[in-house]
């Protein structure tokens, strides 16, 4: 099982952000970490922090922190479906994959902070909508993302001439695609009919499961192979900070058939937690699974 770090804070001060951004990304892979991800949002999370609170635009970050690794996987975790008209997406996400040499995944979520949109004006639709445009949008990115279908694109809520995307993703045949959320009935069959990888957010290995079996039942009901979809999870729980600790609360995952989990990096000095926490438990946890 691999390990992956989700940077969700950005406290550190603004003329201190950008070189402990770049330190963090080579302590992750010096650790031998394979994930690294930034939230997208325009607030920070009323649960997270204060909604003042520092927050950078993931992908000018990614895009930064592109230029600062060379082995990671890079992703936001995740992009809501609203925040970006889906053809500027593809192309984000395209641009972001070329120019890391095939590092980036598509991470992408149906939104739910609705305080962000209010407050910078970025029109939020009742769920159900949110859902529908999330299915189009993922649709628009795969087609944009094959060569032989340049557009058009008719939807109900995006409507495109041309689908061009040049130049076209390093990665084959297309970035990866991770649908984010729990949601068991739209979210994990959007899952199961277009993602190549999904994520859940889950306090313990104890709630996977379930979720799980979920997934499988709406693969088997789209005639999709449950075992071509890489599953990771973002560990909500309590880190311990000792090697023998942290691997026991995070190996439960492996035995589930997670491939990568995902630990909330801390506020501070994220090389050194890196360096301190992660970097002894990576090659234990490889080991499981």
């Amino acid at each position: 099982m691999r390990l992956g770090v989700h940077i969700s804070r950005f406290n550190q001060g603004a003329a201190r952000l950008g070189p402990e951004l770049a330190a963090a990304g080579a302590a992750v892979e010096a650790a031998g970490v394979a994930w690294l991800s930034v939230m997208d949002h325009f607030f920070q999370m009323e649960q997270n922090d204060a909604p003042e609170d520092p927050m950078l635009e993931s992908y000018t970050t990614l895009g930064f922190l592109a230029a600062h690794t060379s082995t990671v996987r890079l992703g936001a975790l995740v992009t809501g479906v609203t925040y970006r008209h889906p053809g500027l997406l593809a192309k984000n996400v395209t641009t972001l994959d070329v120019l890391s040499g095939g590092r980036a995944t598509l991470g992408i979520g149906a939104a739910w902070y609705e305080r962000e949109h209010r407050g910078l004006g970025v029109p939020f639709p009742p769920l159900g909508e949110r859902f529908e445009r999330l299915e189009e949008a993922l649709r628009i990115c795969l087609q944009m993302w094959d060569p032989a279908d340049d557009g058009p694109f008719e939807g109900r809520h995006y409507r495109l001439a041309e689908t061009l995307c040049a130049p076209a993703p390093v990665s084959a045949p297309h970035p990866e695609v991770m649908v984010g959320g729990n949601g068991e009935q739209k979210t994990l069959r959007l899952v199961a009919r277009y993602a190549d990888a999904c994520n859940f957010l889950l306090p313990s290995p104890a709630e996977v499961p379930h979720k799980l079996d979920v997934l499988r039942r709406h693969c088997d009901e789209l005639d999709r192979d449950y075992d071509a979809i890489r599953k990771t999870v973002v560990h909500l729980g309590a880190l311990p900070e000792d090697a023998d600790g942290c691997t026991k609360a995070l190996a439960g995952y492996a035995e589930l058939g997670v491939d990568t989990v995902m630990v909330l990096s801390p506020d501070g000095d994220q090389a050194e937690w890196v360096e301190r926490v992660l970097a002894p438990v990576t090659g234990r946890l490889a080991e499981l699974g």
